[in-house]
């Protein structure tokens, strides 16, 4: 997707009787933004239908479990020969090698073996999952989507192209990069004890008298001050701040106080302060913020309300998104695209190799 909202020509090219697809083509969001065929690799029509695809393409990305495509015959080493400038994306949950490379892994699993899980959650409550946002979206597809544009930039300079591996407990760990020098530094304590984490009264996340809830940031000094002036605090002799022995009952004074508003009517108070503040909105509300509405963040396609392609450029602007197609939506468009005559495309069609 986020190749594609750049302005990539993609074609993606699914199994002739797809799986885990439980919706309809238009709210598959992530598919949007480009064209799609079947075709069943397991046919020699099939892999020599990929082979030409791969000759001309600029890069390619695969899913499948280590050996998969190697099996297939369509693997970097026969994939290059024809086209030395192809660079080959690999997205694997454990990685191409090492003790768990051949196992099933999902999300969770990623983000639980590489101390992301552990750290996310209060003291003495179980972890909380975080979406699958770090291991499939984060630390897959957009280090992949980085690892592709890095090779194709370098390949425009050396001629050649290469294999870009993206393992997502290899990219779960590097977005725990900065946490690593917090331990080594004495500074990690574990799950819920650090300010990020919501150890810290002045970061964290408030519920209000509607049941609804308010985030709070005020790190900084000044920021806490005037959050303390504008919610009435600040005559009052609360506990210091800097000792962590007091977040305790710190807390618990500043979560009385906001229980006592509405989550909207501390918007009104504090939405426009130096506070570092924002309500917690559910997704139907997020739409409707003044903010993203006055910097067009959604768009609508295909009457779908969707986050609009990010990020933004001073001179160019990607493409208005177009909706997702179901597995073979659209094989005459997408082949005459890539080089195919009406002949060769309906051998195909009659022979099932693809549709």
């Amino acid at each position: 997707m986020m190749l594609a909202d750049m302005g990539a020509e993609v074609l993606r090219i699914d199994r002739p009787q797809s799986r885990f697809r439980p919706l309809e083509a238009r709210f598959n969001l992530l598919d949007r933004n480009r064209r799609a065929i079947a075709v069943d690799i397991k046919t020699p029509q099939g892999i020599d239908l990929v082979r030409r695809l791969a000759e001309t393409a600029d890069a390619l990305i695969e899913g499948f479990r280590p050996g998969v495509m190697e099996r297939c015959k369509l693997g970097p080493d026969d994939l290059l020969k024809a086209n030395p400038r192809l660079v080959y994306g690999r997205m694997t949950g454990w990685g191409q090698d090492g003790p768990l490379a051949q196992l099933p892994g999902h999300d969770v699993n990623y983000v639980a073996l590489t101390g992301v899980l552990d750290a996310i959650g209060q003291v003495g409550e179980p972890p909380v999952l975080p979406l699958n946002l770090v291991g499939d979206l984060g630390g897959g597809g957009m280090y992949l989507a980085f690892g592709m544009m890095c090779a194709l930039w370098e390949a425009t300079r050396s001629g050649r192209g290469q294999v870009v591996h993206a393992a997502m407990v290899d990219r779960s760990a590097s977005l725990m990069t900065m946490f690593h020098g917090f331990l080594a530094a004495g500074r990690w304590n574990g799950r819920g004890t650090n300010v990020i984490a919501g150890a810290a009264p002045y970061y964290g996340i408030y519920a209000t008298s509607d049941g609804k809830y308010v985030s709070i940031g005020a790190a900084e000094q000044p920021f806490y001050l005037e959050l303390l002036r504008l919610i009435g605090l600040a005559d009052e002799a609360l506990p210091d701040r800097a000792d962590p022995h007091n977040w305790p009952a710190l807390r618990e004074r500043l979560a009385a106080v906001f229980r006592a508003k509405s989550r909207d009517e501390w918007a009104a108070l504090l939405g426009q302060a130096n506070v570092c503040f924002a309500p917690v909105l559910d997704l139907q509300e997020v739409p409707q913020h003044p903010h993203h509405r006055a910097r067009n963040t959604y768009v609508e396609v295909d009457g779908i309300v969707q986050p609009a392609p990010a990020p933004r450029f001073s001179r160019t602007r990607p493409p208005t998104p177009s909706a997702g197609v179901e597995p073979g939506g659209d094989l005459a468009a997408a082949l005459e695209t890539w080089g195919f005559s009406t002949t060769e495309i309906d051998a195909l069609r009659s022979s099932s190799t693809a549709s």
